[in-house]
């Protein structure tokens, strides 16, 4: 909508994982680095955890791609799955066609594929993402996967990947055994004011733009105080603050269009645009522009659109 207004060839602000615009701040380069390790050097179980919006699935996407060809990979994104629905996913995710009608049928199938895989030096990885939801019950047969293995090697990487309230339920006494097995743990925190402003021009950079400063630096500001230094709410209010000044022909954008789009999404207290309106380097806008740009942005905000 607003590409050629910004010179742009491409929407910078995406809700999608794309590793195009991948932006790896000081936690996500450890993360990342602790991942690959876990898989290459096969430590067995490992855990990622994050606040909602932290970039734990475009870090994961980052994993993927930095594994080599033969490492095979399962990614189970829906793990609120029976014990024998998961393991028909899972078989399906690593293209494993036998048919099974027990699950002392998938275990016994799947030790014998891994060990195929082993026997050519070649990594098995299972990726489990929203790993909060998973039940006790679902949690203890990912862990008895983990009983797979040789004298020297595990079979199979396992890797959960969770909000915080997953090392919550780790910590449950019906859990330990699973939490003792975790080998590498890493948790995803928020970007800080530098890597925000660092984030935001990077992506305008890979989505074509070549000017200078499309946000003012106190708009970056305003963006880091709005959004908490999250990546999904950066995305969220740049992209609403681009539709509010390709609305207003405005090439560079300001603090006070960071706040208005921020109140519009309840991230910040309405009062703060209203008191900012004073000073205010973009006119004000119509009653009937601020009701279809509200609309818009809180649709944007809960995936509707």
């Amino acid at each position: 909508m607003y590409h050629e207004h910004y010179g742009l060839v491409r929407s910078p602000f995406e809700m999608t994982p794309d590793p195009a615009f991948l932006y790896l701040g000081d936690a996500h380069r450890e993360g990342l680095a602790t991942l690959v390790y876990g898989v290459r050097a096969r430590k067995g179980f490992v855990l990622l955890t994050g606040e909602v919006g932290t970039g734990k699935t475009t870090l994961l996407h980052a994993l993927l791609s930095q594994l080599d060809r033969e490492t095979l990979s399962a990614f189970i994104f829906n793990p609120k799955l029976e014990p024998l629905d998961f393991f028909r996913m899972m078989f399906d995710e690593f293209g494993i066609e036998r048919e099974c009608k027990s699950k002392a049928e998938y275990l016994l199938t799947l030790n014998h594929f891994l060990i195929e895989r082993l026997e050519h030096d070649l990594a098995t990885l299972l990726i489990v993402d929203e790993a909060q939801n998973l039940s006790a019950e679902m949690l203890e047969e990912i862990r008895l996967l983990s009983n797979l293995e040789t004298p020297s090697s595990k079979l199979i990487q396992i890797m959960l990947v969770g909000q915080p309230e997953l090392w919550e339920m780790l910590s449950r006494p019906e859990l330990r055994q699973l939490r003792q097995r975790i080998v590498l743990r890493h948790r995803l925190c928020p970007f800080d004011a530098r890597e925000c402003a660092d984030y935001v021009e990077e992506r305008l950079r890979l989505a074509g733009y070549t000017g200078k400063g499309l946000f003012k630096k106190k708009a970056l500001e305003e963006i880091h105080r709005a959004t908490g230094g999250i990546p999904r709410l950066i995305n969220i209010v740049c992209d609403g603050a681009l539709l509010l000044g390709f609305g207003r022909d405005l090439q560079i954008l300001g603090p006070d269009a960071v706040r208005e789009v921020a109140a519009d999404l309840e991230l910040a207290p309405d009062s703060d645009a209203a008191n900012a309106a004073t000073d205010s380097e973009e006119p004000t806008r119509s009653e009937s522009k601020q009701g279809g740009l509200r609309s818009w942005l809180r649709s944007r905000h809960t995936g509707r659109v």
